[in-house]
C-alpha cells in the first residue's frame, strides 16, 4: 500500500482509499466535499485546522498498513 505524506492533496487521499475520509472528519476536517479542498494539500489543511500534520499522517498511514 502506498504511503502517505504531508504533501498529497486531500483528492488524492480520497482517491487512494475512501475510508481516510472518516479519519480525516474525526480531526475536523468536515469540508472534504468542497472543490478548493480538494485541491489542498494534507498539510495546508492541517495548519488551516491547527492540527498536527505529522500525526494525521502517521494516524493515515497506520490505517492504511491494517
Amino acid at each position: 500500500m502506498a504511503k502517505v505524506t504531508k504533501d498529497m492533496l486531500i483528492g488524492q487521499l480520497i482517491n487512494l482509499d475512501p475510508n481516510i475520509a472518516p479519519i480525516l472528519m474525526r480531526a475536523g476536517m468536515h469540508c472534504l466535499g468542497c472543490p478548493s479542498a480538494q485541491m489542498e494539500s494534507l498539510e495546508e489543511a492541517a495548519a488551516v485546522h491547527g492540527l498536527d500534520v505529522d500525526i494525521l499522517v502517521q494516524q493515515i498511514n497506520d490505517f492504511l498498513g491494517e
